[in-house]
């Protein structure tokens, strides 16, 4: 049967469980190493109890299978019933890719996957192993009542554990005991109070403490009889529906109870099994969290502010200040909003050029009021875009761990500036190179225990994850203590794969032969495995962060480590470029790879193996002609084909690792732009990213640096 992901209820619910799902990846590994963290243990049992819920309630099964085995095992292991150990969290990750896979299905409209019997009978395996006997789940119940200390997580669950009717009915009577007056008729009369002997308010108060903590709940409403919520306590374990209702019409008043649309917005956080009964007590979706937070059973829509408003009242207010301070946008809108943004940008730009060649104060201080009005519109915008590098960064710790238990090696992963904010497309866009990345970290880079021992270090090796703003730019830092590269083996290993001649690899610097490894078929790996040997992953980094207007510096020492550091712009909507002008027609350079610029003297070139280069800094840098790329494609018309040939201009641009100098005729100056798709004409062309409109209202073309020299850099 096909889901509907249009629903919004099914919406809600895929959006909440994967934010949940994500925590869940980082906590789990998190546990391993610290086992013994009853927080960790509680966020874990409640982000899957959680999962089950809402997958129950629209009766996802095989998703609620899962969850719920894998509930019922972390139940055992934060009452100390069974250890947290590596064999058990091999299972338990394993369970967790299925939930991840079963989502998938969800999202892609199609009926959630059967968990592999074997993973359900391993869950089940590990709980009867350890377990101490059929212990009562009261215990757990009690222990889950803390629950709301965590509402900052979005997924506290106001009752803790699910129960069985049995088990709620030993829990009463546990009360009982305590409390024999006035908590025994309402268990032993099927919530009807003993002929003529109603409980007093203070008494029932006491009833509610013990039931969920002091304090906690939201007393008496307004115009209630105290014996109110009895009929929850009914002899059979059970009530009907009609009773149920009337219930609720004490609680909050004939008609103003929980509506069934209420009901619905909660249910995909909703974590309950055995009936409807259940259900308003366990919500945990975040809309319905202030009511959660003032009492925790049915109680808890009910005011908690004690006195003379109605409880119903108190919940609305409350639910206001805290339920409305965010919103879900389509991504595609804020695109929309971007566009718009982008258009007014243009726009700023040519008023700002017709005011230069006017003389007049007031239509001055007009558009410089609006370049500063559009700043901050601009600004405004870009940050509801941006997105905490730590949906990238969250992957790394389950990454690392698998990777460094199937290898044999100890790696502790050390995550800095993960609230780093930059562009959501460059956050999905980085996924993949620091995943290949942090993959040959620890694959080349960290040695094997028994290696670091020898060589003085701990057996346990580092890898340092962080990222920073610097200005308008990210950088990403990958470091590692590892062995470093060796210089000479680098280039021993690039003459072997015939990649580079003996003559050639011999005039390299440190720094050249560590950027060898991002040649596309260069591998020091001897054997082709799993995780590496084929010489791509870090040639797919090199062509990645070029694509996104980025650079990759690398350092390394020997029996030291290595460090990589990516350097990539805040956004790509709104590009800053160097404007230059090649036969009377204007181009743009992305400003994120521009380093300097000098005046071209000719006679200071030499040919090097056929190419044109200068000497820069005691260094061959290559040049890369612009008016011969025009020529080679043959499709732009210029305006001056002969202008500016006498004074030419170098742009040095950095290329990956690479830097080339572009020869321009002149050099206008620096202007933010949008980038526009290209006409039909010119799409496909290679070295073409996009165009633009500049100041003056005319069409400049934006050169796409990588594709450029890739496609004519040995031609130009």
């Amino acid at each position: 049967m096909a889901v509907d992901t249009q629903d919004d209820i099914v919406q809600d619910f895929l959006v909440e469980s994967r934010e949940i799902l994500e925590e869940l990846g980082e906590q789990l590994v998190q546990l391993e190493r610290a086992p013994q963290d009853q927080d960790l243990l509680n966020a874990v049992f409640r982000g899957f109890h959680t999962i089950k819920g809402g997958a129950g309630f629209l009766g996802f099964d095989p998703l609620v299978e899962i969850c719920h085995r894998t509930e019922d095992l972390f139940n055992l292991l934060r009452n100390g019933e069974r250890e947290v150990t590596s064999e058990l969290m091999d299972y338990v990750l394993r369970a967790l890719d299925v939930v991840n896979n079963q989502f998938s299905d969800l999202g892609n409209g199609e009926d959630p996957r059967e968990a592999p019997e074997e993973l359900l009978r391993a869950l089940e395996l590990l709980q009867e192993q350890e377990s101490v006997g059929d212990a009562p789940a009261a215990a757990p119940a009690a222990q889950a009542a803390p629950a709301p200390e965590s509402a900052a997580d979005g997924q506290t669950v106001a009752g803790g554990d699910d129960i069985t009717e049995d088990e709620f009915e030993a829990l009463l009577d546990a009360l009982d005991e305590d409390k024999q007056e006035p908590a025994a008729p309402a268990a032993d009369n099927g919530g009807t109070p003993a002929a003529g002997d109603d409980i007093t308010e203070e008494e029932f108060e006491a009833v509610l403490d013990q039931l969920h903590g002091e304090g906690q709940h939201g007393g008496v409403p307004t115009g209630v009889e105290p014996d109110a919520p009895a009929p929850a306590a009914g002899g059979d374990g059970l009530i009907s529906e009609e009773e149920f209702e009337s219930v609720l019409d004490q609680l909050h008043g004939a008609g103003k109870g929980p509506t069934a649309a209420g009901a619905g917005a909660a249910a995909p956080a909703a974590a309950s099994d055995s009936g409807t009964a259940r259900r308003p007590a366990s919500s945990e979706k975040p809309a319905a969290a202030p009511a959660a937070r003032s009492g925790g059973n049915d109680g808890g829509s009910g005011g908690g502010s004690g006195g003379g408003d109605s409880g119903a009242g108190g919940a609305a207010g409350g639910g206001k200040a805290s339920g409305e301070t965010s919103v879900r946008v389509d991504t595609a809108k804020l695109d929309d909003i971007m566009n718009l943004v982008g258009e007014l940008v243009l726009v700023r730009n040519r008023l700002s050029t017709i005011r230069s060649q006017y003389e007049d104060e007031r239509m001055g201080q007009a558009v410089a009021d609006l370049e500063l009005v559009t700043s901050d519109l601009q600004s405004a915008v870009m940050k509801t875009r941006m997105q905490p590098i730590k949906k990238v960064f969250g992957r790394f710790p389950r990454l690392v761990r698998d990777l460094a238990r199937n290898l044999g090696k100890e790696v502790d992963l050390q995550m800095e500036g993960e609230d780093t904010d930059l562009d959501k497309n460059l956050v999905e866009a980085l996924a993949d190179p620091l995943i290949h990345l942090v993959r040959n970290s620890v694959d080349h880079g960290i040695e094997e225990p028994a290696d670091r021992k020898a060589a003085g270090k701990a057996s346990k090796g580092v890898l340092r994850l962080s990222a920073a703003q610097e200005g308008d730019h990210i950088l990403l830092t990958i470091a590692d203590d590892g062995k470093g590269m060796d210089p000479d083996a680098l280039r021993q290993k690039v003459v072997e794969k015939g990649l580079m001649d003996k003559e050639s690899a011999s005039r390299l610097d440190e720094k050249d032969c560590f950027n060898l490894i991002f040649t596309p078929g260069f591998s020091t790996k001897a054997e082709i495995s799993d995780v590496s040997g084929r010489g791509v992953g870090m040639d797919v980094v090199k062509t990645k962060i070029s694509q996104l207007n980025g650079t990759v510096d690398i350092d390394s020492a020997q029996g030291k480590g290595t460090t990589l550091r990516i350097k990539v712009p805040l956004t790509l909507a709104i590009l800053p470029t160097l404007m230059v002008r090649m036969r009377g027609r204007k181009f743009a350079l992305p400003m994120s790879v521009v380093s300097e610029i000098f005046e071209l003297e000719m006679g200071k070139t030499k040919v090097v193996d056929n190419r044109r280069v200068v000497m820069v800094r005691q260094k061959a840098m290559p040049l890369f002609f612009l008016e011969r790329w025009i020529d080679a494609i043959g499709s732009l018309e210029t305006e001056d084909p002969d202008a500016g040939r006498d004074e030419q201009q170098v742009v040095t641009v950095n290329v990956g690792n690479q830097v080339v100098g572009f020869v321009v005729d002149d050099v206008i100056g620096l202007e933010e732009v949008v980038i526009k798709p290209l006409g039909s004409m010119l799409q496909g062309l290679p070295g073409l990213a996009g165009s633009t409109i500049t100041g003056d209202g005319s069409i400049s073309l934006i050169i796409d640096i990588p594709s450029l020299v890739k496609t004519f850099g040995s031609r130009m």
